[in-house]
């Protein structure tokens, strides 16, 4: 059966057109899960609100404990670690990973952000050999396929490639970096625009990202049942 991790990231609580001031990344990532359970009901389903209960700042106890060598860790870097430990086991676990981030400020949310720090970490989700200068890391989330599913949402417009504002969107090109980083190199993205401008222009920016959505179930289930990639089997 499929494992699903769901990110949600936005500062929202609700879902936009469900409740007041809702979230319309959220709104993305539920479609994406629900849908998924509707042809698949048999799914885990993980989720991780980051918006919500955000992880932990990295600070220098715990730089101290993860680039530390296990076999010369103090006890008390066992508990500083841990809360980096359960997000690693959990985005390990995961065959999809749905992220749910709406773009702050030209970035992901500071809570994203957190959660990224503590989940790309050496010796657990990446390697690193010195006496291979040319090609020193090794992505260790790359020994089976994973997809990452990244749903975002935009005050303006333009930010997609090919867009005029592209060059100004840092928020799925640095996931993308992250992720490719640590060995999750099948990636997808959604996006809504037009938040601020309101009106049909955002209602058609919902519709189609919608319909988005529900094509990529599709296509991924259907990669599943043809392929039976072993990502999609845990």
């Amino acid at each position: 059966m499929t494992h699903i991790l769901q990110l949600d990231a936005s500062a929202r609580p609700g879902l936009a057109g469900t409740d007041e001031h809702g979230s319309l990344s959220r709104r993305l990532t539920h479609r994406f899960v629900t849908g998924w359970q509707a042809r698949h009901p048999e799914a885990i389903v993980t989720h991780r609100d980051v918006g919500g209960s955000p992880p932990s700042f990295i600070d220098r106890r715990w730089i101290q404990a993860a680039f530390t060598p296990p076999e010369r860790q103090e006890p008390w870097m066992a508990e500083v670690l841990s809360e980096s430990d359960r997000l690693i086991d959990e985005l390990t676990a995961a065959d999809v990973l749905v992220i749910g981030a709406p773009l702050y400020n030209f970035g992901m949310p500071a809570a994203l952000k957190a959660w990224v720090d503590l989940v790309v970490r050496m010796g657990r989700t990446v390697d690193y050999d010195p006496s291979r200068p040319d090609d020193p890391f090794t992505p260790l989330l790359a020994d089976r396929p994973r997809h990452a599913v990244v749903l975002s949402s935009r005050g303006g417009a333009g930010f997609d490639p090919g867009g005029e504002l592209a060059h100004m969107n840092h928020l799925e090109p640095g996931l993308a970096t992250v992720l490719e980083f640590i060995g999750i190199t099948r990636i997808h993205r959604v996006a809504i625009e037009h938040q601020e401008e309101g009106g049909e222009s955002l209602a058609a920016s919902i519709a189609a990202a919608e319909r988005q959505v529900d094509a990529l179930i599709g296509r991924l289930q259907a990669r599943r049942q043809a392929s039976h990639e072993p990502a999609l089997t845990s």
